[in-house]
């Protein structure tokens, strides 16, 4: 192939399509919420449970105690009453802390135990105290239903209350207090000592999913907002790169148009070569592809051989992503290398998911070097020729 040949296939490499992408990137999906907005749920709900847990303590301890301790062996069965205040402070203390530490007690268990209690204490305070406070059951147990069936869905609370009201109107039954007055009672103790607590109980679940949702939008906003930020950056820099890239291009053919470059210089055909490598390596950058380093070095590998190079390209291990300016890093001294080369070259990637290295062997042939030792920013760039060969690797590490 003549010379003038040669330089026209250079320039007219310029123009040539990138070879076709292997296969094109997976579309994500819909998100999940980000960590921040689970995060801010967390908090939401983690305040939810100590307040649950601070009315279901005080309640029991601050109504329920004095009143079983006051009315005494007055009560039908007083130990059995007292029995199942301790076994509801256990039940209690299990779940607060299970709560307290981020989990969920186990709601089943807990759940009979606590309408066994219910029964028992109902039965144990007798029709004496049936509608006092020493029936601490009909005040106080639905927070431990709470507790119980904390983040459960809420129709297995209303079957608790459901639960716990049949067993109060059993009692009214079985005394004989069906009376208007009595009744009226019941139902207000049944109404009064169970929507409080579902309003709690439903209040928390909203709150908790409000705050998730708003933290989740937020961070979606703010998310936006960096990602447009960073394509601007991104544009920005593209557009002076690609001004630089397609300056120098520009230069060497207007030289050769105007006559004042020889096509026959090695110098001159290393520089049309270089930078038709960097401009296709630059147009490279914004293919929406799996292995972008890869396709990128396929580029530069692809326009050094449709100038009569042969390349071997061989890549082991597949690159993690990388952020443009690693892999401008570790792919421009290859191509620069690539464009002064002559008789063969080899071409190799090694990566890993903390570290990648590029090489390029050719035989050595005159001409300067096109790149130099050294290491700049997160990328290592190693040079050296042995007068057989010349060898460039550059190197990323993950810090």
């Amino acid at each position: 192939m003549a010379t003038e040949s040669g330089t026209a296939v250079t320039a007219d490499a310029l123009l040539r399509p990138l070879p076709r992408p292997r296969a094109a990137a997976t579309r994500p999906g819909p998100a999940p919420a980000p960590p921040e907005a689970h995060a801010v749920a967390d908090a939401s709900d983690g305040g939810a449970r100590i307040a649950v847990i601070v009315i279901a303590a005080a309640w029991h301890l601050g109504v329920a105690l004095p009143a079983v301790l006051r009315a005494g062996q007055g009560m039908a069965a007083p130990a059995v009453v007292a029995l199942g205040w301790l076994v509801t402070a256990l039940v209690g203390v299990g779940a607060g802390v299970r709560l307290l530490r981020g989990g969920l007690p186990p709601a089943r268990s807990l759940a009979v135990a606590l309408l066994v209690v219910d029964a028992a204490v109902v039965a144990g305070a007798g029709e004496r105290f049936l509608f006092s406070t020493a029936n601490w059951v009909w005040g106080g147990l639905a927070w431990f239903f709470l507790l119980a069936l904390w983040q459960r869905p809420v129709r297995w609370l209303l079957v608790m209350l459901a639960a716990h009201g049949a067993i109060a109107v059993t009692a009214v039954v079985l005394y004989g207090a069906t009376a208007p007055a009595d009744l009226s009672r019941a139902t207000m103790y049944v109404y009064g000592t169970s929507t409080l607590p579902v309003a709690v109980f439903v209040g928390a679940a909203a709150l908790t999913a409000q705050a998730r949702d708003r933290a989740a939008t937020a961070a979606a906003a703010l998310a936006v907002a960096a990602e447009r930020e960073a394509a601007e950056r991104a544009r920005t820099e593209r557009q002076e790169r690609l001004a630089l890239v397609s300056g120098t291009a520009e230069e060497v053919l207007a030289e050769l148009a105007a006559g004042h470059a020889d096509p026959a210089d090695p110098a001159v055909r290393r520089r049309a070569v270089l930078a038709a490598a960097r401009l296709r390596r630059l147009i490279a950058e914004s293919d929406d592809v799996p292995d972008a380093l890869l396709h990128e070095l396929r580029a530069a590998a692809d326009l050094a051989e449709r100038n009569g190079l042969p390349i071997d390209l061989v890549a082991v291990g597949t690159p993690p992503e990388l952020p443009v300016e690693i892999r401008r890093g570790l792919a421009d001294p290859l191509t620069a290398a690539l464009a002064a080369a002559e008789g063969w070259a080899r071409l190799t990637v090694v990566a890993g998911p903390d570290e990648v290295v590029v090489s390029l062997v050719t035989p050595e042939h005159d001409g300067p070097d096109e790149t130099t030792t050294g290491e700049g920013g997160p990328v290592e760039h190693l040079h050296e020729r042995d007068g057989e060969i010349r060898w460039t690797q550059t190197r990323w590490r993950r810090t």
